[in-house]
């Protein structure tokens, strides 16, 4: 029997297989999961495939039925919002697709978010959108993409929550998960695009003096050159 350091860990193998494999289309919708093939399969016990089938659930990528079984569910039903489902999807051959979809989702929602964030945004935060602009200058050159990921997430995070809408602040994961996705799958140039880095910078100093127009007007700017780059490197 598995202690509960081990269970968590075996759980989540599982999960890190079965996730991926169901949102590249390995199994079908209508595919049928049975706990006992799965036990055999990962060598592990029922509680754990049970709690990782719970999860899956959580996502909307299974349905448990008494005496039908663990089912997959069609794609139309899973939460694409999930940050591990974005995440598996940008792993598979969806890559494309979905790029472009959360792309599109953040043009939609980002200047919007920058809008209100002039409005509402605190002097902290404030602080912390010129800090994170400062730091994706500091790190846009020589190959740092890891280093420039960290302020980007950072700075995008902040707009959404600095924008005092709830709903749009519960997306900082769906953005993080879209701009990480794009940089460890080389969806970006070597180095990010100076006027983008500039946008950054110009959108933190329009939110900090309260210009909302120009906020907005500078995020959509920016999602517009997120779209850009995509038709160039991920058609």
């Amino acid at each position: 029997m598995e202690n509960q350091g081990a269970g968590q860990g075996l759980h989540a193998r599982v999960l890190e297989s079965l996730g991926p494999a169901i949102t590249a289309g390995e199994y079908p919708p209508g595919t049928i999961l049975r706990t006992d093939e799965l036990e055999e399969r990962f060598e592990v016990s029922r509680t754990v495939i049970r709690e990782a089938i719970r999860v899956l659930e959580s996502m909307h990528l299974v349905a448990s039925r008494r005496r039908v079984g663990v089912t997959v569910r069609p794609a139309e039903e899973w939460n694409v919002y999930d940050p591990r489902v974005i995440g598996w999807r940008l792993d598979g051959p969806d890559r494309p697709r979905q790029l472009r979809s959360l792309t599109v989702l953040r043009s939609a929602v980002e200047p919007a978010a920058a809008g209100l964030a002039a409005r509402h945004a605190t002097p902290r935060q404030c602080a912390e959108l010129t800090e994170h602009a400062m730091g994706m200058v500091a790190t846009s050159r020589g190959q740092q993409l890891d280093a420039y990921l960290v302020h980007d997430v950072a700075f995008h995070r902040v707009v959404l929550t600095a924008s005092g809408n709830e709903m749009f602040a519960r997306l900082g994961d769906v953005v993080a998960a879209v701009l990480t996705g794009r940089t460890h799958h080389h969806v970006m140039f070597t180095d990010p695009d100076p006027a983008a880095v500039t946008l950054h910078v110009q959108v933190a100093e329009a939110v900090r003096v309260g210009d909302a127009d120009r906020a907005e007007a500078l995020t959509r700017e920016i999602t517009v050159g997120a779209m850009a780059e995509l038709d160039v490197l991920a058609p």
